[in-house]
């Protein structure tokens, strides 16, 4: 650390029992194991895939980042108020978000309903739907 060479004779490999993190008490996880991938194939991303769409529309978003910047200006004059003016936001914005859920997956679940709906092939399509809403909560 203070730009001397390290003695070899107390360095500590990552994964050997002195390492904290392989610090593994009887009982825990197993390692995890390789995944055989032979036969999976990979699909190319579609346009739909490599470009996720906002959870928000444009206003709404628009509206949240204003009376955000209005939270952020008003914690100089009462910030026990602007802590709960955030609250109250953050709050709101959840509540949409989980309303933007529960509407697409109330859209992805019409497209199964009925017998012949449940085909592969609509049942691949709705994974697709929520792989595309997963990975665009996962971007937020």
């Amino acid at each position: 650390m203070n730009g001397e060479p390290r003695d070899p004779s107390t360095a500590v490999e990552i994964g050997t029992a002195a390492s904290p993190s392989a610090a593994l008490i009887p009982g825990d996880r197993p390692p995890l194991q390789p995944i055989n991938t032979d036969g999976v194939t990979r699909t190319t991303p579609t346009k739909e895939d490599t470009r996720l769409t906002p959870l928000f529309t444009q206003e709404a978003a628009t509206d949240f980042r204003l009376r955000w910047d209005l939270v952020q200006r008003s914690f100089v004059d009462d910030p026990r108020e602007a802590v709960h003016a955030a609250d109250e936001l953050v709050a709101q914005v959840t509540q949409n978000l989980a309303e933007t859920f529960a509407n697409q997956r109330s859209e992805i679940e019409k497209g199964l309903d009925g017998v012949e709906a449940s085909t592969t092939e609509n049942l691949r399509i709705a994974l697709r739907h929520y792989r595309s809403f997963f990975e665009r909560l996962l971007s937020i």
